[in-house]
C-alpha cells in the first residue's frame, strides 16, 4: 500500500513538474524582441512594416524614416499613414537622414524608384493622411538611447540606405556590441545588382555609409538580392487580401499589384514581385529561414565599383568575420508565414 501511495505521489509530482516546465517554455517563447525599423517607405517597406506589426515575437518600438525610394519627408508621411490605418498609432516615427553621407545637395528620387514605387512611394494608392507628425527627438539619438536601454533585447533592421545606422554607430561606437542583432536589406554577393551590374539599390544610395558600416566591425546580417529575389508574391496572393473585404486588405493588394506591374517592366523573369524588405524582418527573428556565409566585406566607392558588396581578399582567412551574408532561403516556409501573418493583420483592419 505504501508503495502504491508513493507511486501515485511521484506521478502527481511528475505531472506538476511537466506543467511547470511547459509554462516556463511558453513564457520564454512569448517574450517579444524590441525592434527598430529603418525605412525609406516604398511598397516593400510597407510590407516589412506590416510584417513586423503582425509577427507575434516582435514589439515595434519605433520607426526611423530615411531617403531612398522616396524623400525622407515622404517616408515620414507614408509610415505614419500606414501605422494609423493598421491601428498602431502608438508606434512613434522619427526623422532620419535626408541625403547620403557627405552630400550637400538635396536628395532627388531616382526615376527608376518612381517607376517601381509610384510617385507617392506606395503605388500611387491613396491612404488617409495621419494627423500625427514625426517625433521631435532625433532618430539617431533615439536609436542610441534604445540600444542603451534594451541592450541585447533590441534588434535594428535597416531596409533602406544604411546612413542612419552608420551615423548612430559613429556617434556611439559601443552601439555595435550593445544590441542583440543588426540586419540590413541590401547588397548582392552572388547575383547581379538591380541598379547596375554589381550594385543593389539601398547600398547604391549611400555606399560611403555602407562601406564604413561593413568595415567597422559591427556584427551584421546582410539580406541581399541573393535571397530576396527568390521570395515573391503574385496577383493570386494579393487576391487573397482583396477577398478579405477590409480597407487594409484592399489598399495593400492595390499597392502590391502596382509593384508587380512595375516588376513586369523591370524584371519580367520574376513573374511577380520580390519580398526584399519583409525577408530582412523575418530573418531577424527567424534566422533558421536562411543559410549564411560569413565574410569580412567592403563596399565599393569608386566610379568603377560604386555600391558593390564584396569580400575583402586580404582578410579571407582572418578569424571572426563580422558580416553574415544570406545565400539561401526557405522560400515556401517564409512566403506561407508571410501570407498567414499579413492576412490575419488585414482581416482585423
Amino acid at each position: 500500500m505504501k508503495n502504491l501511495i508513493y507511486m501515485i505521489s511521484m506521478l502527481f509530482l511528475l505531472v506538476a513538474c511537466t506543467e511547470k516546465n511547459n509554462e516556463v517554455k511558453e513564457e520564454s517563447g512569448n517574450k517579444k524582441v524590441k525592434m527598430i525599423l529603418d525605412l525609406d517607405t516604398g511598397i516593400d517597406d510597407a510590407l516589412a512594416l506590416a510584417y513586423a506589426l503582425a509577427h507575434p515575437d516582435i514589439e515595434l518600438i519605433g520607426v526611423m524614416a530615411s531617403f531612398g525610394n522616396v524623400t525622407m519627408e515622404e517616408s515620414v508621411t507614408n509610415t505614419l499613414a500606414l501605422l494609423d490605418m493598421l491601428n498602431h498609432a502608438e508606434v512613434p516615427v522619427f526623422k532620419g537622414a535626408d541625403r547620403a553621407t557627405g552630400e550637400k545637395e538635396p536628395f532627388h528620387v531616382l526615376e527608376i524608384s518612381r517607376l517601381i514605387h509610384g510617385k507617392n512611394g506606395i503605388g500611387d494608392v491613396n491612404v488617409s493622411s495621419s494627423p500625427r507628425t514625426a517625433n521631435k527627438q532625433d532618430g539617431v539619438d533615439f536609436m542610441i538611447e534604445s540600444a542603451r536601454k534594451y541592450g541585447k533585447d533590441l534588434m535594428i533592421v535597416a531596409v533602406g540606405p544604411t546612413t542612419n545606422l552608420n551615423e548612430a554607430i559613429k556617434k556611439e561606437p559601443a552601439l555595435k556590441n550593445l544590441v542583440g542583432k543588426v540586419v540590413i536589406m541590401g547588397g548582392a554577393l552572388i547575383v547581379d545588382g538591380n541598379v547596375n551590374k554589381y550594385a543593389e539599390a539601398n547600398i547604391y544610395q549611400d555606399p560611403v555609409a555602407a562601406n564604413e558600416l561593413f568595415t567597422s566591425g559591427t556584427p551584421l546580417t546582410m539580406v541581399g538580392l541573393d535571397v530576396t529575389q527568390r521570395t515573391k508574391l503574385t496577383k493570386k496572393d494579393t487576391q487573397i487580401w482583396r477577398n478579405l473585404g477590409t480597407t487594409s486588405g484592399k489598399i495593400f493588394a492595390d499597392m502590391v499589384d502596382y509593384y508587380i506591374e512595375a516588376y513586369n517592366i523591370t524584371s519580367p523573369r520574376l513573374n511577380g514581385c520580390a519580398l526584399h524588405d519583409p525577408l530582412a524582418v523575418a530573418v531577424a527573428v527567424d534566422p533558421d529561414l536562411v543559410k549564411i556565409l560569413t565574410l569580412h566585406m567592403r563596399v565599393g566607392t569608386s566610379q568603377e565599383d560604386w555600391g558593390r558588396t564584396i569580400g575583402i581578399n586580404e582578410k579571407m582567412n582572418d578569424p571572426d568575420p563580422n558580416v553574415s551574408v544570406c545565400v539561401d532561403v526557405e522560400v515556401d516556409e517564409f512566403v506561407t508565414r508571410f501570407m498567414d501573418l499579413l492576412s490575419q493583420l488585414f482581416k482585423a483592419n
